[in-house]
């Protein structure tokens, strides 16, 4: 089992401040869920945990097994078991899609131990198939010309093949229809088990109708200020969040 700690996690974009004391702890073998208004953190959290350089880290640690990430750079954050499936995945010509999946596989594996061309071939079409993708995007140019709801399978894709110990899934189900939503979220419940734990931002219950998390946290003004069960998430689709300020006390305004 592993285990990752947000601690008293304080980031500042562009000297404004955002995360204002953020604490959250999870454990391979779970699913957390992080919902909150606009504006909150959410994708904050996301980015510095992934060590966006936009996103100025002023305070706390982020620990993977007793390790701080913050000390590391993106890349060595990626191998040590960490994976970020973005809002918006980028275009980039010249590398296909099998090209890429199969170099950040073995960037994460020593010397003798790269995964082979055969192996690689048929672990790709099995999971193509779990995501009902065409073939022919293997060797297409990452994302280019993909539309919003292939950019967002090919982002679970990536998922499925290199198999991080760690998932940060910002948006994922952003401008999915409900079939692709299905799909995305099979193969997001592909990867549970004792070696996985993925950690969820979602503005939507919906999605969670299909992922059934371990743990929902709300984020409000930059912290994390009520963990619940699923029905938590039941709860704000219902109410929105000015029935969890309220209930807190909290004096901020709610832009939902």
């Amino acid at each position: 089992m592993s285990e990752l700690v947000i601690k008293n996690l304080h980031v500042s974009v562009e000297d404004t401040e955002i995360l204002k004391g953020a604490n959250l702890t999870m454990n391979t073998g779970e699913i957390h869920a992080v919902m909150g208004p606009n504006g909150a953190g959410k994708s904050t959290l996301a980015a510095a945990v992934m060590g966006h350089p936009a996103y100025k880290v002023t305070q706390g640690e982020v620990l993977l097994d007793g390790e701080n990430l913050l000390e590391l750079d993106v890349d060595e954050r990626a191998r040590a078991g960490m994976f970020l499936g973005v809002q918006y995945p980028s275009e980039i010509q010249g590398i296909t899609n099998a090209e890429f999946i199969r170099t950040a596989i073995n960037a994460r594996r020593a010397k003798d131990e790269q995964i082979n061309i055969m192996e690689f071939i048929n672990k790709l079409d099995e999971k193509m198939e779990v995501l009902e993708m065409d073939q022919d995007m293997a060797e297409r140019f990452l994302n280019e010309g993909f539309s919003g709801g292939e950019k967002k399978r090919n982002e679970i894709l990536q998922l499925l093949m290199i198999e991080p110990t760690f998932a940060i899934l910002d948006e994922i189900d952003s401008g999915l229809d409900i079939d692709a939503l299905r799909v995305v979220a099979e193969g997001i419940n592909a990867m549970r088990g004792e070696n996985f734990g993925a950690l969820i931002i979602t503005h939507y219950q919906r999605l969670l109708n299909y992922i059934e998390p371990d743990f929902v946290h709300i984020i409000i003004d930059g912290k994390v200020v009520k963990t619940g069960d699923k029905e938590l998430a039941k709860r704000l689709e219902a109410e929105g969040y000015k029935g969890i300020v309220e209930e807190l006390g909290l004096d901020v305004e709610i832009d939902e």
